[in-house]
């Protein structure tokens, strides 16, 4: 079967960790997000955008993801994927179905190469205001992948999903962007590093414009949280960033301005990680340390061997 239908947007993600109820404070009062539910042992927030939630926890005894969560634009996109997926040998929750989670919607879940939950869904209910300009993370702009098998799940999120790479990293990483019918498109939704093993490197939160961009890091300095790498402007997506580590032992980052990719001439481009003026166009930054490198490696996420 011949693909028809592609991601069209990233959501947000859904994170296990252990004790990861105790740490909703820190996102809610000092990360700047708002919450949505709170169950027994989970909760959802949102940010200023439009999206029912963009970040969820929950309690688990191993860290690491539980779902990274897809929009479609209709059931009738949703049931079109989920054909062709059925078709591709790849591991399904089962047909599409309506969800439990905040804000409803209609999709269903699939496992990747390295065992990650992806979850495809439409009609989700939305948020009555649209973004502000407050310094509040808006949405998550992109969330980066450790993988053994950088090439393998490339060509996976590419062939299979529709994704289209925007650039690489030398051989070290690959950027890549969902496949909208729109002109232009975020420069990445999903990044992938090789890596020893299958985790999370970090979920880069986005805010409203470089100002917000900068207050938020002031908010978390005045909270006594100082990035843990940043702030510097990365290369290859132009974006400002700043990374910090949330209480559950993830990074996270702040991110703005992201590249809009002119779907009609954009060409790949490999960037050297040798040059310190392309990996930080500001200069400010340096790289990342040893401990740093460290905490943003993960702790090995064995995946799932079901998709529901």
């Amino acid at each position: 079967m011949t693909q028809s239908v592609s991601v069209d947007f990233l959501r947000g993600i859904a994170m296990r960790a252990p004790g990861a109820t105790k740490t909703r404070n820190f996102y809610e009062s000092n990360w700047g997000l708002s919450l949505v539910s709170q169950q027994e042992d989970r909760f959802f927030l949102r940010g200023t955008g439009r999206e029912s939630w963009i970040y969820s926890v929950r309690d688990d005894e191993t860290y690491g993801i539980d779902y990274i969560n897809f929009g479609l634009k209709s059931a009738e996109r949703i049931e079109s994927l989920h054909r062709y997926l059925a078709s591709s040998n790849v591991k399904l929750s089962g047909p599409p179905e309506a969800l439990k989670t905040p804000g409803g919607g209609y999709g269903f879940t699939m496992l990747d190469l390295d065992g990650r939950r992806l979850r495809f869904c439409s009609d989700v209910e939305r948020h009555q205001n649209g973004d502000d300009e407050r310094a509040l993370p808006r949405k998550v702009s992109h969330v980066v992948l450790n993988t053994p098998v950088m090439d393998a799940t490339m060509e996976f999120y590419r062939d299979i999903l529709g994704f289209r790479v925007s650039d690489y990293s030398a051989n070290q990483m690959v950027f890549l962007r969902c496949a909208t019918d729109l002109d232009h498109s975020d420069h990445h939704s999903i990044a992938l590093n090789h890596g020893q093993y299958a985790s999370v490197n970090h979920v880069a939160f986005e805010m409203p414009s470089i100002d917000g961009f900068m207050r938020g890091i002031g908010r978390m300095k005045q909270a006594g949280q100082h990035p843990a790498w940043g702030p510097g402007r990365h290369g290859p997506g132009n974006n400002p960033f700043a990374y910090f580590v949330s209480p559950s032992g993830f990074v996270i980052e702040f991110t703005s301005e992201v590249y809009q990719i002119d779907e009609a001439t954009h060409e790949p481009k490999i960037w050297p990680r040798d040059v310190p003026e392309l990996m930080d166009t500001w200069m400010t930054a340096g790289p990342p340390t040893p401990a740093m490198r460290t905490v943003m490696a993960g702790r090995p996420d064995f995946g799932w061997t079901t998709a529901g």
